[in-house]
């Protein structure tokens, strides 16, 4: 972990001194130093006390690259299509993944064959109307509604409404996802 460059970058751009620093949380000029050069590993209630003067939670001194905030500009999503449906992705890849699908009137997600894969779904409707079936249970969602299953059942989502559908989906997984549609 690069936690001791993470402090200095914070400080800089808060542009404290290591004075300042020291002062505020009882440490030496050298130990701060040290910590922030990461020749040193510093105890969890030094990280607190550190966290504290910086005004930053502890756990994201703890974060690793990969954990910290990922940003998706809207001219800078990735979109594709499946059949008939044109999705546009919000997020990055990782364990959670949002999108939002469009479907012509009469289009479906798993009508011809069984749609299952890891994971948990979440469906808002932005727009439309569609038949929403996962095993036995079935349900018809328009504008504003939103309805959640366990993905690995399979499911179908169909437009029955005479105009385009959008929704909202979000999917979460532990298991690593490459397209899911």
């Amino acid at each position: 972990m690069d936690i001791g460059t993470k402090i200095r970058a914070i400080r800089h751009r808060r542009k404290l001194t290591i004075a300042q620093m020291c002062e505020a949380t009882g440490l030496s000029k050298g130990f701060i130093s040290n910590i922030e050069n990461n020749n040193t590993s510093p105890s969890i209630h030094t990280l607190s006390t550190i966290a504290e003067f910086l005004k930053v939670p502890l756990p994201y001194l703890l974060l690793e690259k990969k954990q910290h905030m990922r940003v998706v500009r809207k001219n800078a999503r990735r979109t594709s299509s499946f059949k008939q449906l044109s999705i546009e992705h919000l997020t990055s890849k990782g364990p959670l993944r949002m999108m939002i699908v469009e479907s012509p009137a009469g289009a479906s997600i798993g009508e011809d064959e069984p749609h299952a894969h890891e994971g948990e779904e979440c469906h808002l409707v932005l727009q439309g109307k569609v038949l929403a079936k996962q095993g036995e249970d079935s349900l018809i969602a328009e504008e504003g509604d939103c309805f959640t299953w366990n993905a690995s059942v399979p499911h179908t989502v169909k437009n029955i409404g005479d105009t385009k559908s959008v929704i909202l989906i979000a999917i979460y997984s532990d298991t690593k996802m490459d397209d899911l549609l």
